[in-house]
């Protein structure tokens, strides 16, 4: 592959030298051969196949034409940015294991299960196996979860008090939630983002950004946030996160003492944590799918501003299409009707014009997110 890159890149230099010394006439009129040979390939041959090789020249090519040109070729910057995408999963995704399957449980077993399961709706898939247990039957807990997902029937089902949902919609005022999520820059370094959602607001506060969180690092912008927070911290009474090991026994204390419960969500389960997995999914299809991280830097910069402009103009179906800071307006009379008024400020050109309102507050979050990484060593 090596090899093949090196000569490609050596015909293409080669091919400039002599185009250094053919006429303009005879440019112009390989030119226009060439396009009518293209044209003609593109009828026939919708999607051509690129090896890694010729994506490296295009893309290095594609940096000196106009970008009027760019947009006639067949790599455009959204190739080039769906080639990154495409590299960072090849290089995150784990081979499959292969399924060497177990011992086929007998009908009559299956059958007894589903019937205590029937008879007994209060029964989890736990109380069963141990019944089974006790009647002489040696399966897995697990098998036993298997029959009853297979059947259509819940395998812990709810005995008593409200589900996670309505736990969530009235202690919504109340409620923290705390995740990472990882961005892998241009060069193949991976950057992990601490941040935590208000559940009630929907407002969104950005800890910190480092490329190797530790326990010591995660609890230190915890202590960090409730300072922020200030007396607004006595209103909170919970904290959601997940069993990240980077949330240690330290990080629970420091909202414990401030009596904040952190409550852990399952094994495998994000729509636990939805709120804060909804955030994530929006920074990405908004901001982060839209451009190339080249380093910590950068990234602060923009999430700073992304921040800024979640918290203060982006419209919520949750709170009537407001904002998390900015209530809606009155409503406006016919002869207020016309062009709305908006800033230009826009340094990072993702947003509507007028999204970003409040520069100093957008110096301030990307000076607080670049100061707590100096402090902890990052």
């Amino acid at each position: 592959m090596a090899v093949r890159l090196l000569y490609l890149v050596f015909r293409q230099v080669m091919a400039w030298f002599w185009l250094l010394a053919r006429s303009a006439r005879s440019k112009n009129v390989e030119i226009l051969v060439l396009r009518h040979e293209v044209a003609v390939l593109r009828r026939q041959v919708r999607r051509p196949q690129l090896s890694w090789a010729d994506r490296a020249v295009f893309a290095a090519l594609t940096r000196l034409l106009s970008q009027a040109a760019c947009l006639q070729r067949i790599v455009t910057p959204a190739t080039i940015l769906r080639w990154h995408r495409d590299l960072v999963t090849r290089r995150w995704t784990q081979p499959r294991r292969r399924h060497t399957g177990g011992r086929c449980t007998a009908p009559e077993l299956r059958r007894l299960v589903l019937r205590l399961a029937t008879e007994n709706a209060t029964w989890g898939y736990r109380r069963i196996h141990g019944e089974l247990a006790g009647l002489g039957y040696q399966l897995a807990p697990s098998t036993v979860w298997s029959i009853l997902k297979r059947a259509g029937i819940d395998p812990a089902p709810r005995r008593e008090g409200p589900s996670w949902r309505q736990f969530l919609r009235a202690q919504a005022h109340g409620i923290l939630a705390t995740d990472f999520f990882c961005v892998d820059t241009l060069l193949g370094h991976r950057l992990y983002v601490l941040f935590v959602v208000e559940h009630a607001t929907r407002r969104v506060h950005l800890l910190g950004i480092t490329a190797n969180p530790t326990g010591a690092w995660v609890t230190q912008q915890a202590r960090n946030l409730l300072m922020d927070l200030g007396d607004r911290a006595a209103r909170f009474r919970f904290l959601i996160r997940d069993r990240d090991s980077t949330f240690t026994a330290i990080f629970d204390a420091v909202f414990t003492n401030e009596a904040i419960r952190v409550l852990r969500t399952p094994v495998q389960a994000p729509r636990a944590n939805a709120i804060a997995e909804r955030w994530i999914g929006t920074v990405r299809r908004e901001l982060l799918d839209r451009m190339l991280i080249l380093n910590q830097r950068q990234l602060g910069t923009v999430l700073a501003e992304y921040v800024v402009h979640f918290n203060t103009h982006r419209p919520h179906r949750t709170l009537n299409q407001a904002a998390p800071l900015q209530p809606l307006p009155p409503p406006a009379s016919p002869s207020q009707w016309g062009a709305p008024r908006f800033s230009d400020h826009d340094p990072i050109g993702l947003y509507p014009k007028g999204a970003i309102e409040n520069v100093s507050e957008v110096s301030e979050v990307q000076s607080r997110v670049s100061g707590r990484s100096r402090s902890t060593g990052d």
